[in-house]
């Protein structure tokens, strides 16, 4: 089985995000990133939310990546949950929330990012995706993903969600 390729940042962000660490946090404009907030309906009614881990730090995020050049900040989210997740989906068009997080760099050092989230109504799960085997991913409700997710912004905009989503808002392969 071959090894999982390591994730490459795009040369022009790595530059930019390595230019704004050597920076004082308090004077650097975060990078902007965007977020993919997968969810569902629970048997139960309730909201379910689909997590993955990072690469680096195994630590649970919803997919997010890079904006990329020529799509619309929810068409990047929503590739990204394909990519990293395995979903697809209605992606809403406006963002649910920010959150803000310090990403890691290759040399120790790290940059603020403020990521814009859009949720996801997940209408499918893909057999495999790009990202299968390099990733975890759990289906969670939406209380034990505010648990799980380590950006106190993050759990909070998953909690104001669950609590704003009724039942109609999810659509039901």
């Amino acid at each position: 089985m071959p090894k999982p390729k390591k994730p490459r940042i795009k040369s022009t962000v790595k530059k930019a995000a390595q230019s704004k660490a050597t920076k004082k946090p308090s004077l650097s404009k975060p990078l902007q990133q965007v977020a993919a907030l997968p969810v569902r309906q629970a048997a139960d009614g309730g909201l379910e939310v689909l997590l993955v881990t990072s690469r680096e730090t195994r630590r649970w995020i919803a997919p997010k990546g890079w904006p990329m050049k020529g799509r619309k900040p929810h068409r990047a989210a929503a590739i990204e949950a394909r990519e990293e997740a395995g979903v697809t989906g209605q992606i809403s068009k406006t963002p649910a929330g920010h959150y803000t997080y310090d990403k890691r760099l290759p040399d120790g050092s790290a940059v603020p990012c403020r990521v814009a989230v859009y949720v996801l109504t997940v209408t499918r799960e893909l057999p495999s995706w790009r990202e299968q085997g390099q990733r975890d991913v759990h289906w969670v409700s939406s209380e034990a993903a505010a648990e799980l997710v380590q950006e106190p912004e993050l759990a909070a905009l998953i909690r104001d969600l669950a609590r704003s989503m009724s039942a109609e808002d999810v659509i039901v392969p």
